[in-house]
């Protein structure tokens, strides 16, 4: 979960390949939630894991070692029926542990520790609405044609953001990923990832490139700002990192996957990933190298598609890496918003 934490910086040279997964509350079924009498809320098909069928080798003991057995079960608020905007779909809100484990000894873990993820802690959200799937390129175009927004990838870097760049290189454009010719070290994300100018959300591979046939793909190169004024233009807003959470994990608790503890369901991929050697071969075993269009895999619990792979998210809070030991410590955290700085 660590990649929903991470917040718009002013370095124009390292945007990335986001997108934004936006949100609005509800009144109406926020307040018919929250006056639903404790011993009727639901609690969902989701307990604490500790050895579980599916993890690979000594997958589930390392789950365990690294804070699986702080999750506790997650409770699912029962709502009412209510009129859900078109495209989006209620979630219900409820109590969950939120964070994620040290994945270090699991097989395909990294060397990332992701200690910011934890400690794993008890939070309440308030129900909302929450687009189905991502913001596609019809839609952000859309978006364009109408307010004739230029997004933050477009505009040219300048002098006094960026002192010690030669004039030359003060070019728009954004971040794209460049496979090597062979294996690497992960060490250096720079061996795989290039500033490449005239790279934005019409050309997503940089000048040349564009989205034509592509327009039910998501949206790309896009900066939290460009998200902010998106949402505001849809009259919506972009969901906090406790609302992802909570919306991806679909009612489970602890969970690896937003489907369960095996990386494939039956045998099928469940979400557009890369395959092969990373990072210089994708294989594309799951159909697909690069992204996806929208809606090809199954969708959560909670009807949200691609909630786990394609392309990273924005949520709306800032990033501090102590935020979840401040907030462990007052106890259970109703719908927080991120740190104030």
């Amino acid at each position: 979960m660590i990649l929903i934490r991470m917040k718009y910086m002013k370095w124009k040279c390292f945007l990335w390949v986001w997108v934004v997964f936006f949100s609005c509350k509800s009144n109406e079924s926020e307040s018919e939630v929250k006056n639903t009498p404790p011993e009727e809320l639901v609690q969902a098909k989701s307990q604490s894991l500790s050895c579980s069928m599916g993890f690979i080798g000594n997958d589930s003991a390392a789950y365990v070692a690294g804070g699986g057995g702080d999750f506790d079960s997650t409770i699912v608020f029962s709502t009412t029926e209510v009129q859900v905007p078109v495209g989006m779909k209620l979630i219900p809100g409820g109590e969950f542990s939120m964070g994620g484990v040290d994945p270090v000894q699991m097989q395909d873990g990294g060397k990332e520790s992701m200690n910011d993820a934890r400690p794993i802690h008890r939070v309440r959200v308030d129900p909302f609405f929450m687009d189905e799937t991502e913001v596609t390129n019809a839609q952000f175009a859309a978006f364009v044609q109408a307010t004739g927004y230029v997004t933050l990838a477009e505009k040219r870097p300048s002098k006094e953001e960026f002192p010690t760049v030669p004039e030359a290189d003060l070019k728009a454009g954004s971040i794209v990923f460049s496979p090597p010719p062979a294996k690497v070290a992960l060490d250096d994300y720079l061996q795989w990832w290039k500033y490449e100018p005239g790279a934005d959300w019409k050309h997503p591979l940089g000048k040349g490139s564009s989205t034509v046939g592509k327009e039910n793909h998501p949206v790309v190169h896009i900066a939290w700002e460009d998200a902010m004024a998106y949402a505001r233009w849809a009259g919506k807003r972009l969901p906090s990192e406790a609302e992802w959470e909570f919306a991806a994990r679909g009612g489970q608790a602890g969970d690896v996957y937003a489907w369960g503890n095996t990386f494939k369901k039956n045998g099928a991929h469940m979400a557009n990933t890369f395959q092969g050697s990373f990072p210089n071969y994708d294989s594309g075993d799951d159909g697909y190298r690069g992204t996806a269009p929208v809606k090809r895999y199954k969708p959560n619990a909670f009807g949200l598609y691609d909630i786990a792979g394609n392309v990273w998210e924005w949520c709306s809070d800032w990033y501090r890496a102590d935020y979840y030991a401040q907030v462990q410590s007052a106890g259970i955290s109703v719908n927080p918003r991120g740190p104030a700085d």
